[in-house]
């Protein structure tokens, strides 16, 4: 097995995850060769992002107009295990690895059709104030939300 600097025990990592988000390879996704483009796993990233915080109820409120705290992204890693190709589907996986006082650290895994990992990755996300861009403490609601786990999506 492949090991990325950020997992420790694979087993005990892959574990962690409960909340997943389905993709499908599109052609254009894929460069001359029909394997994954290496930039759209961080697309694919943010989606399964999206609809993560979509399901812990953060982006209803961070896009609601009153609101005055925003999610930007600080940095992604993507580490590739095996191919991807045009066509393929996977599940990709999504958790809070670790929470600060303002930022979660994400962890991401793909799981192809046959069941195996074929990338992972992980970024920090930050909650900032739209006005002055500093960082915006999580509320214990939402240390919560992401403390505990989700429900599988389907």
């Amino acid at each position: 097995m492949k090991q990325a600097s950020y997992i420790q025990d694979f087993a005990q990592w892959k574990e962690g995850f409960s909340f997943n988000h389905k993709i499908k390879v599109r052609f254009s996704e894929t460069d001359m060769f029909g394997h994954l483009n290496n930039t759209i796993p961080f697309v694919y990233f943010e989606e399964a992002r999206i609809e993560y915080f979509k399901h812990l109820g953060f982006m209803q409120t961070w896009t609601h107009p009153t609101s005055d705290s925003i999610p930007v992204v600080a940095d992604l890693q993507c580490d590739f295990w095996k191919q991807v190709f045009f066509g393929d589907s996977f599940q990709l996986y999504v958790k809070a690895e670790n929470i600060g006082t303002s930022s979660v650290d994400l962890h991401y895994m793909a799981i192809n059709q046959d069941g195996e990992v074929c990338f992972v990755g992980r970024g920090t996300m930050v909650q900032i104030l739209k006005k002055t861009g500093k960082g915006h403490p999580w509320s214990d609601a939402q240390k919560e939300l992401l403390t505990n786990k989700t429900e599988v999506c389907k």
